[in-house]
């Protein structure tokens, strides 16, 4: 008998009595998309950087993702490694769920692709993350470092999704404060961009990226990422 996927979520549909499930093929995040989050430099890049010139890519595996409610687990294993400050952050992110499969998308046909959007937290284990010769692979992928949620709203209830105020919080303690319009790349260039890369399918995660103001979490917090029109998705976070 096959073993039960353990990623699966389901997400109620704001505004009906249904449910979406997860189970992505990809999850494809979007690194230094909000210009004030690039100039803080609280990255994931040790050497110098500055504002892309086309969007930055990586992939968070799905077993990352988790529901509201449940814990963050920041791995115990990582105190083995001695570092001088271990830290791992949080970073509230807008995501959309893509609706159909799609190759070399125009922007202009792209939110006909977007089912519709979420919160997503895109906890980062910033020590590895630096560190790693492969680059920022394992630092975003353990499990549970993909919290998502609380509800999916569709993409023609969501109003304009490119104006849409995000914000992190830490034991009810504001920490990132921004708004979707400040992305340097659109989410229709986004969508049409990762098409000409990869072929999009349906179920398919797409996080647009973090405004400034990403912070360390630690066990015993409660982080909360809210954007408008969504609604609040909450988690503790536990340390292993």
């Amino acid at each position: 008998m096959q073993e039960k996927n353990k990623t699966l979520r389901t997400l109620p549909i704001a505004g009906t009595a249904a449910g979406i499930t997860l189970a992505p093929s990809k999850i494809i995040a979007v690194g230094l998309n909000y210009r004030e989050h690039v100039q803080e430099g609280i990255s994931a890049n040790p050497h110098p950087f500055s504002i892309p010139r086309e969007p930055v890519l990586f992939a968070k595996t799905p077993n990352v993702l988790i529901g509201p409610g449940e814990p963050i687990i920041i791995p115990g294993h990582i105190k083995d490694y001695h570092f001088e400050e271990e830290r791992t952050d949080l970073e509230a992110e807008l995501a959309l769920i893509i609706a159909k499969p799609g190759k070399h998308i125009p922007p202009e046909k792209a939110f006909d692709y977007v089912l519709g959007y979420t919160c997503f937290n895109d906890v980062s284990q910033r020590n590895l993350q630096n560190t790693d010769v492969s680059g920022w692979f394992r630092g975003k992928s353990f499990d549970t470092f993909g919290p998502i949620g609380p509800v999916l709203v569709l993409h023609q209830n969501i109003g304009d999704p490119q104006h849409l105020a995000i914000c992190s919080r830490i034991n009810g303690v504001v920490k990132q404060s921004g708004n979707t319009q400040d992305m340097i790349f659109s989410i229709p260039f986004l969508i049409s961009y990762i098409s000409q890369n990869f072929t999009l399918e349906e179920g398919d995660i797409i996080a647009t990226g973090t405004p400034q103001g990403v912070s360390p979490i630690q066990g015993g917090d409660r982080v909360e990422i809210e954007i408008e029109g969504i609604g609040i998705l909450a988690n503790p976070v536990v340390q292993g």
